[in-house]
C-alpha cells in the first residue's frame, strides 16, 4: 500500500474559516480566456493534453503522490503513446491488469509504484467507461452542481477531497468550465489551481 503524501498537496485538512482562506488564494484571479495548456510538466505537448483531455488530467492527480508533479502529470501522454496513440478509458479498463502494470513498469516507469498506480488508473477508467459513457468530462459536464461533481471525483481510486476540489478549481478557474456552486468546493490551501506558469509551479512545490 502506498502511503498518502503528507502536506498541502495530498490530504491537508481544509481550514475552518473557508471563505477568508479562499479569498486569500483565489481572490483577484483575473478574468481571462480559458487556458489551452496547463503548465504542470514543462513539455508543451503534454501540458496542452492536460488542458484538453480530462482523462489525462485525472490520471495526473491519481499519480501525484511520491513523485514530482511533472512526472505525475506526464502519465497521460506517456500511457497514450504506449497504447498506440489513443487515451481511451474503456480500452485501458479492458487491458489485462498484468499487461497494464507492465506498461507502467516499462522504463522509464510511470511512477515509483507502477503496479499500484496501474491498478488505480485502471479502476478509474472502469468507472469512467461504466458510469460516464466512456467520457471523463461527463463527470462534470451534465449540469451537475459542484457537490455532486466532488462526490463523483472522490469515487475514483486515488482521488480524495483535496484532489477533487483541486480538479474543480482548475476546471472552473483555469479552463472556464461552468460548475454551479463551485465556490464552496475549491481548495482553501495552496493547490494546483494556483499553478499558471513554471514560476508558480516552483512556488507551489515549495509551499
Amino acid at each position: 500500500m502506498v502511503p498518502d503524501r503528507v502536506g498541502a498537496r495530498a490530504t491537508a485538512p481544509l481550514r475552518a474559516a473557508r471563505h477568508p482562506a479562499r479569498l486569500r488564494y483565489h481572490r483577484g484571479v483575473p478574468h481571462q480566456p480559458p487556458l489551452t495548456s496547463l503548465p504542470f510538466t514543462g513539455d508543451a505537448e503534454t501540458d496542452a493534453l492536460l488542458a484538453r483531455d480530462p482523462l489525462a488530467l485525472i490520471m495526473g492527480f491519481i499519480l501525484d503522490q511520491r513523485v514530482t508533479i511533472p512526472k505525475a502529470f506526464s502519465c497521460g501522454r506517456t500511457l497514450r503513446d504506449r497504447m498506440g496513440g489513443t487515451l481511451d478509458a474503456q480500452a485501458i479498463a479492458a487491458v489485462p491488469t498484468a499487461d497494464l502494470e507492465l506498461l507502467f513498469r516499462t522504463p522509464p516507469a510511470l511512477h515509483r509504484f507502477p503496479n499500484v498506480m496501474a491498478r488505480r488508473v485502471q479502476g478509474m477508467c472502469a468507472i469512467v467507461a461504466r458510469d460516464h459513457g466512456n467520457d471523463a468530462a461527463r463527470i462534470w459536464s451534465d449540469g451537475a452542481d459542484a457537490a455532486t461533481v466532488e462526490r463523483r471525483l472522490i469515487a475514483l481510486p486515488g482521488i480524495a477531497q483535496f484532489k477533487a476540489r483541486s480538479i474543480i478549481g482548475i476546471l472552473v478557474i483555469r479552463l472556464g468550465v461552468p460548475i454551479p456552486g463551485w465556490e464552496d468546493h475549491i481548495p482553501t490551501e495552496p493547490s494546483m489551481v494556483d499553478v499558471t506558469s513554471p514560476e508558480t509551479l516552483r512556488a507551489y512545490q515549495l509551499s
